[in-house]
């Protein structure tokens, strides 16, 4: 990032010739086998107790490249096979900071298709990309420009399990600027049966994406089981059905979320949202289904990154603070209180509440306390040592 820029990587569409894609598809195998390749010899070597840096594996590559069996990674351009070892690099050293689990093997048939060129490997003339070894430039279906005077730093090309294929283009974006200050706050309350409740009592319906075309999508996968094992073209055919039907599924989600967040975004100064572990809640076999089709994870994360971007500040209450059984009224706590609860009115002061809504009003008092009284509220994953204040303030638990 330069002064006050945002990287930003700016995806689109593209459709390539057969000559582009004759170069690319090659490339992706060549990527994966090299980043294989690495990782053995990392690995080995970890078993001796040594460690093997990015410079020793390019060294490796070089050598590689001179021998018979792999003298085919010398028809592609080097860059992409550069840039996977500073990939494996980097992988590695989230694992030595223990932020990631030790690096696994790239897959043929599950792992994403995708091939990364720094400057060096790519033209940009005209606004339009050409990458190194290929004599024209990407056929982009743009859907939006780039910021004007821009120069992407780099440009990553992949293909989904739907056989779309994307270039992403990251660049330094000047358009990205902090947003005029607001008093607004809100809490959010994630759900299921309404997607987001507010505290302002406005309840954001859940578009049941997954739902929508769950009738295709099954019939689309009987279909896949029937056919033979192996790399038969029925089976090909088949595969891709079903990858599109959740390509579909994945673009109108991620799409709802961005309109979803822009909105939050700019409308509020703080958001105070609960610190869910999402990844825990979808070992519950009875809801895992609809907590993926919501996309919680995913919505937190557009979240934060567009309030770091914009000046905006986004606070995660404890995720064992009981915003739902607590008056938002009065502050009394109730006692248990089942899923299918969804009203209630409190012992003590008379007041009848929604569940959702009385959760998101508590959630915004809980954050504006804590920002009051500047304890940390990240989750403990984020910052190791930290209590939330949450956990200082609240004695007992929502079961």
């Amino acid at each position: 990032m330069t002064a006050n820029h945002v990287k930003r990587a700016f995806k689109y569409r593209f459709y390539p010739t057969d000559a582009q894609a004759a170069e690319l598809s090659p490339t992706f195998g060549c990527v994966r086998r090299v980043y294989n390749l690495a990782l053995a010899a990392r690995t080995e070597a970890w078993t001796r107790q040594e460690r093997v840096n990015y410079n020793q594996t390019s060294a490796l590559l070089t050598a590689w490249k001179k021998t018979e069996e792999l003298a085919f990674l010398n028809d592609i351009s080097s860059v992409p096979l550069q840039q996977t070892l500073r990939h494996l690099q980097s992988a590695f050293t989230n694992f030595f900071s223990k932020r990631a689990k030790y690096p696994r093997f790239k897959s043929r048939k599950k792992s994403r298709k995708s091939a990364e060129y720094t400057t060096s490997g790519f033209r940009f003339r005209d606004g339009r990309p050409t990458l190194a070894k290929m004599a024209d430039p990407l056929h982009i279906v743009w859907s939006r420009p780039l910021p004007k005077e821009v120069r992407p730093s780099t440009v990553t090309v992949s293909q989904d399990s739907a056989g779309r294929w994307f270039v992403s283009m990251l660049c330094d974006d000047p358009t990205v600027k902090p947003l005029s200050a607001t008093d607004a706050a809100v809490g959010v309350d994630v759900g299921l049966n309404h997607l987001l409740t507010l505290s302002t009592g406005e309840k954001i319906a859940n578009p049941r994406h997954e739902r929508t075309d769950r009738a295709r999508l099954a019939k689309a996968q009987r279909t896949l089981a029937r056919k033979a094992k192996g790399d038969g073209a029925n089976r090909k055919k088949a595969r891709l059905k079903v990858a599109k039907i959740h390509a579909r599924i994945a673009d109108r989600r991620r799409d709802g979320l961005h309109k979803l967040t822009t909105r939050l975004v700019r409308e509020n100064q703080t958001i105070v949202i609960e610190d869910l572990t999402v990844r825990n809640m979808v070992k519950n076999r009875s809801l895992a289904r609809a907590i993926s089709d919501a996309g919680w994870a995913e919505f937190r994360s557009l979240l934060e990154y567009k309030a770091q971007w914009y000046g905006r500040e986004v606070i995660a209450v404890d995720r064992f603070f009981p915003s739902s059984k607590l008056c938002s009224v009065c502050g009394t706590l109730q006692g248990k209180m089942p899923q299918n609860v969804r009203t209630w009115t409190c012992a003590a002061c008379g007041t009848t509440h929604d569940r959702d809504v009385n959760a998101a009003r508590n959630l915004l008092a809980a954050g504006r306390a804590v920002s009051a009284c500047g304890a940390g509220v990240r989750p403990q994953r984020r910052t190791p040592g930290g209590q939330s204040a949450m956990k200082q303030e609240v004695s007992r638990r929502e079961p």
